[in-house]
């Protein structure tokens, strides 16, 4: 099973996390992050050996990327794509390849449900060659799998789950999971059992072939390692999926 997080955003210890995760999802610089950040994350990955994702958002610095937008597919597709042209400088220095691309905060959220945003993601996946991670179910993996592009399922040790499967906003009360021991749980059970409990007690289905701890979640460091240690204890082997 694969762990990655979201990382090069400036908020957290990176250095920490590149030595738990397998694999990385480096913000392009839309969001977070730049030039030195990227090239940081890069080389980071490459003493880890930890596979390398593009993290792409909407133009949307002072929000982190976590305002919707309502952008036109071109140029939502043009965007991404010089996100990716970016990123591929850093990694061409650091001596690694980018292996897959998962959408940043809100346009993430936002394709799970708007299917012209949708194609527009999987357009620019499939013209840089990339495999994309995300939500499985969604508009993004119907676009991705009419385009040919080879998708891969997240789940999120993190986040707390709507009873139908989707995520429940940020900005809903409990809808980040801060005890490590709680989403070490969740993960063995996700890996084992494929289901997760929602916010109302019941449980939904997940199919996945990664499992997602974020960054920039309070104490992201100590639950990461302890999300690690519950899975190698399960004897669930991690290893990247890309």
């Amino acid at each position: 099973m694969d762990l990655n997080s979201d990382l090069s955003e400036e908020v957290g210890d990176d250095a920490a996390m590149f030595g738990i995760v397998t694999s990385a999802n480096i913000a392009c610089g839309f969001h977070a992050g730049g030039p030195e950040s990227m090239l940081e994350s890069a080389q980071l990955a490459a003493e880890n050996r930890v596979s390398v994702g593009a993290h792409p958002s909407y133009r949307d610095r002072e929000g982190f990327g976590r305002r919707d937008q309502d952008v036109e597919p071109d140029e939502l597709r043009a965007d991404i794509l010089e996100q990716l042209d970016a990123l591929t400088n850093a990694a061409d220095i650091a001596d690694v390849r980018i292996r897959y691309l998962k959408p940043h905060g809100a346009l993430y959220n936002r394709i799970v449900v708007d299917a012209r945003q949708a194609d527009a993601v999987a357009r620019a996946a499939r013209d840089a060659m990339l495999p994309i991670l995300g939500l499985g179910g969604t508009e993004l993996h119907l676009a991705a799998d009419r385009l040919g592009v080879q998708f891969f399922r997240e789940a999120f040790v993190d986040r707390a789950y709507r009873p139908d499967g989707s995520l429940v906003p940020r900005s809903e009360s409990g809808s980040v999971i801060t005890d490590p021991d709680e989403a070490a749980t969740r993960a063995v059970r996700m890996v084992e059992d494929g289901t997760v409990v929602a916010i109302d007690g019941t449980l939904v289905r997940v199919r996945l072939d990664s499992l997602c701890v974020h960054g920039d979640t309070p104490g992201a460091v100590a639950m990461a390692e302890r999300v690690r240690r519950g899975l190698v204890a399960a004897g669930i082997e991690l290893r990247a999926f890309a």
